[in-house]
C-alpha cells in the first residue's frame, strides 16, 4: 500500500479507543469509522478520537465507510459473524483475541479469510512483551539448548470478572487470558499441543453473582516431547499492586530462564491507603503518546499490512490457539485428558507473505 490504511472499528469500549488513538498517531493509518450497537457511545469516542463516520449497522459501515481495514473489538463471543461479513467484503481483518470461542467458528473465519483473500491477525499481543520477547531471542540462539518443560501463570485480579467485563458470564479466563499463555508457550517450544489435561475450580465468582469457573490448572504435551504447566485464574485478591499476576519459567537442557512481570520492580508508587505499581510494560503513555507492548501489536499489524510483511502471529497460530484451548475446556469438564485434533498447518513464509 502506498496511503494510509484506513481503519474502521467495532466496539466502542475502552479498548476500541485505544485502537482509534494508535491508529490516529500512527504515520501510516487514520482512523476512519466507529461501529458500536450503543450509538451514543460510538459518537462520544468518535468525538474524542476525531473520527468521520458512525454507525450502529455494522453492514453499512462495511458499504459506506471507504475502510480498507477492520478491528474486531468486541466480546470474545462476538467475533465470527463480523469476522466473516468484513472478509465478505474484502476487508483485511486484526481481531482482539481469541479467534473465536466455538469450534465451528474457527473453521468458518478460516475459510472465509482465506476464500476472499484478505490478511488477518489476532492481537495475541505477549509476543510484543519486552520479558518475554527476550526470552524468545535467547531461545532462538540456542542458549537454554532444548526448551524441555515450562510453566506460566497468568491470573487477574476479581475485578476484572466483576466489574471490568459486564460480558465475563459469557467468556472464561482460558479466553480472556489463557489465550495469551496458550499463544505464548506454542511461540516459546515453536510447537503445537497434542494432548492436554485440565482441572478447573467455581465458587468465588460464582458467589458474586459470575457464573464462571474461577480458575483453570492445566497441562500441556507437546508433538516433540515439551511438557509445560498453565495456571488461569481471575480470583486474585483485588489489592494485588497488578491487575495482572504473570510468572513464566522456561527450562532447557542447557539452562533456565525465570520472569515475574508483575512486579518488575522499576517503579512503586506508595501513598497512606495503597501501594502500587504503575504500568509502564503494557499500557503506558509518553508525551501523550500510546506506548506498551499492548500497543505495539496493533502497531505492528499496521506496519506488516502497510509494507505486506508476515504477521508475526499466523492465522493458523489463532486458530490452532482456539482449537486446542476448546481441548482443555473438554478436558476439564470430563477430568480425563484430551488429544487435541484438528489443528491447521503452519504455512511457510513465502505463502505467509502471499496472503
Amino acid at each position: 500500500m502506498n496511503k494510509p490504511i484506513r481503519m474502521a472499528i467495532v466496539g466502542a469500549g475502552i479498548w476500541g479507543e485505544n485502537h482509534a488513538r494508535i491508529y490516529n498517531a500512527h504515520p501510516f493509518a487514520q482512523t476512519v469509522a466507529i461501529c458500536d450497537q450503543n450509538i451514543e457511545k460510538a459518537r462520544a469516542l468518535a468525538a474524542r478520537q476525531n473520527v468521520p463516520k458512525v454507525y450502529k449497522d455494522f453492514e453499512q459501515m462495511l458499504e459506506e465507510s471507504g475502510c480498507d481495514a477492520v478491528a474486531i473489538v468486541t466480546p470474545d463471543h462476538a467475533h465470527a459473524a463480523l469476522a466473516v461479513a468484513a472478509a465478505r467484503h474484502k476487508k483485511h481483518l486484526l481481531i482482539e483475541k481469541p479467534l473465536a470461542t466455538e469450534r465451528q467458528d474457527v473453521h468458518r473465519m478460516m475459510e472465509a479469510i482465506r476464500e476472499n483473500g484478505v490478511r488477518a491477525m489476532v492481537d495475541l499481543h505477549n509476543r510484543w512483551s519486552p520479558p518475554f520477547h527476550a526470552a524468545y531471542a535467547v531461545l532462538q540462539k540456542g542458549e537454554l539448548g532444548e526448551l524441555y518443560q515450562a510453566y506460566l501463570r497468568l491470573n487477574d485480579i476479581k475485578w476484572v470478572a466483576t466489574d471490568m467485563l459486564p460480558w465475563a458470564a459469557k467468556s472464561s479466563i482460558l479466553w480472556f487470558l489463557g489465550s495469551h499463555s496458550l499463544d505464548t508457550l506454542r511461540w516459546m517450544f515453536d510447537d503445537e499441543v497434542t494432548r492436554v489435561y485440565s482441572v478447573s475450580r467455581s465458587g468465588v465468582l460464582r458467589g458474586s453473582g459470575v457464573d464462571v469457573p474461577d480458575l483453570y490448572l492445566t497441562t500441556l504435551e507437546f508433538r516433540r516431547g515439551g511438557v509445560a504447566q498453565m495456571e488461569n485464574g481471575w480470583i486474585t485478591p483485588n489489592a494485588n499492586p497488578c491487575v495482572n499476576d504473570i510468572k513464566c519459567n522456561l527450562l532447557g537442557t542447557k539452562g533456565m530462564i525465570a520472569i515475574d512481570a508483575s512486579h518488575h520492580n522499576l517503579v512503586q508508587k506508595y501513598t497512606d491507603s495503597a501501594v502500587t505499581v504503575p504500568d509502564c510494560l503494557v499500557q503506558n503513555e509518553i508525551f501523550g503518546m500510546p506506548k506498551g507492548f499492548a500497543f505495539e501489536s496493533i502497531r505492528s499489524f499496521v506496519d506488516c499490512l502497510y509494507t505486506g510483511a508476515p504477521f508475526h502471529v499466523t492465522l493458523e497460530d489463532a486458530a490452532n490457539t482456539s482449537l486446542t484451548l476448546l481441548a482443555i475446556m473438554e478436558s476439564a469438564a470430563s477430568r480425563a485428558p484430551v488429544e487435541v485434533t484438528g489443528l491447521y498447518e503452519q504455512l511457510s513464509p513465502a505463502c505467509k507473505t502471499a496472503l
